[in-house]
């Protein structure tokens, strides 16, 4: 994706710009050779957060070339916000999940007391008999 970014006072300003916009807004401006109040922008996805883990936010970063990029920052959450992200989750599975189940604080979910059966069939899991059913298709 073509990307472009006001530079104001030696700054990022607003948000990048598409490269066809750009062109549109601009149309005297050559991309291949832009005047200092505009650069090139590279957009990077969002980091995938861990169970643990809070997007704390982005900001546009200059880069040696020249260009700007998006630069992510997450952090680990605070004893007091994992603890109560793992009593959310045991609430909600107090009211709706299923008794045999084990709470997994690594995943911060429940685990089934026999993992799921990996033949390819579907199923269900029955608490009466604590085990999966498989489900007929029929």
């Amino acid at each position: 994706m073509e990307l472009y970014i006001r530079i104001q006072d030696g700054a990022p300003f607003e948000h990048p710009i598409l490269g066809d916009n750009f062109r549109q807004a601009f149309p005297d401006i050559d991309t291949n050779n832009l005047p200092p109040e505009f650069a090139s922008f590279t957009r990077v996805d969002p980091p995938i957060l861990g169970v643990y883990e809070v997007y704390v936010g982005v900001e546009y970063q200059l880069q040696e070339d020249g260009s700007y990029m998006d630069v992510h920052s997450k952090r680990d959450m605070t004893v007091e916000e994992k603890t109560a992200k793992q009593d959310a989750v045991k609430d909600d599975w107090e009211a709706h999940g299923y008794a045999s189940w084990t709470f997994n604080e690594d995943t911060c979910s429940f685990d089934p007391p026999e993992a799921y059966p990996d033949d390819g069939k579907h199923y269900h899991w029955d608490e009466d008999s604590v085990s999966w059913v498989e489900i007929n298709d029929a």
